[in-house]
């Protein structure tokens, strides 16, 4: 019995090493450049910004808060910063409100045609949103009167953050064995008393992570944003940021970049600190 020489298989695992550690520094490289620009563009001069002879790593004139300044006083940064955190609260508290419940029902009830209904709204996500702003305009405007304000965002952003996170939630309900509500309804809880004390404690990943995607999804938006807020005291991040600082062929690339950074890094915790339990809210849903 022939035994193969340890070398060649030494020399493969070195191999495989190697072409995953340049697939890693690739992808960190990837990752890591565009939030580098961001901190860089943040405190170096204009001039530093546009001058090809400038090391694009590194700098000639002083570093600065200029950009930090220009943008706290005279833009309405903290103005949309509120509102963006506003708009986000409140679509993330309507989308639970609707989506626990909705979802628990779809998932637990046994009554005819749930799972095509649970499908029938996760397809009303895939409708491209550019498709429904002008008819969620006469709604805003002519049935809730709510025209340019921040609140009909909160009015609209469900419409799209409820469906994704209803099809997340339905799939993490599944995953919770039917058995241990049965268990409470045997030992004398009745079916709300079950849900509350048995079933939502083991579905806090799944709400948090159906929380989360909530949450950035209406961070993200930018045509609704757009469409439904005009006035600089009304809009988000995404849209006060761009319009106010890009004016014409002038564009405040410092200011640009300070106001990404800012807007970015809270997202970036949220997401580090809630990491766990969105692996897992990602996991039980896709079980």
């Amino acid at each position: 019995m022939s035994v193969l020489p340890a070398r060649p298989l030494r020399w493969r695992k070195v191999r495989d090493g190697t072409l995953v550690g340049l697939a890693f520094a690739f992808y960190l490289f990837i990752a890591v450049i565009p939030i580098w620009w961001m901190v860089r563009a943040t405190f170096v001069a204009d001039y530093d910004l546009v001058d090809l002879q400038v090391n694009p790593f590194w700098y000639k004139q002083p570093l600065s808060f200029d950009h930090i300044k220009y943008l706290f006083e005279h833009t309405r940064f903290l103005t949309w910063y509120g509102n963006t955190y506003l708009v986000a609260f409140f679509v993330v508290l309507i989308t639970l409100a609707l989506c626990v419940p909705a979802a628990y029902a779809l998932a637990r009830l046994r009554f005819r045609g749930a799972e095509n209904i649970g499908i029938g709204v996760f397809m009303t996500y895939l409708i491209p949103p550019i498709l429904l702003f002008l008819p969620l305009n006469q709604i805003v405007v002519n049935l809730l009167q709510l025209p340019n304000s921040k609140w009909a965002m909160v009015a609209v952003y469900p419409t799209f953050t409820v469906p994704f996170c209803l099809w997340l939630l339905i799939g993490f309900f599944r995953r919770i064995p039917i058995e241990l509500e049965e268990a409470a309804v045997v030992d004398g809880a009745n079916r709300w008393q079950a849900v509350w004390r048995v079933v939502l404690p083991l579905t806090i990943p799944g709400i948090l992570t159906a929380a989360i995607f909530a949450f950035t999804l209406s961070m993200q938006d930018f045509l609704y944003a757009l469409t439904f807020a005009s006035s600089s005291s009304q809009k988000v991040l995404n849209t006060g940021v761009p319009t106010e600082l890009i004016r014409g062929d002038l564009y405040f690339w410092g200011e640009l970049m300070t106001g990404a950074l800012l807007a970015g890094v809270p997202v970036a915790i949220v997401y580090n600190f809630f990491l766990d339990y969105f692996v897992e809210g990602i996991t039980g849903a896709l079980k």
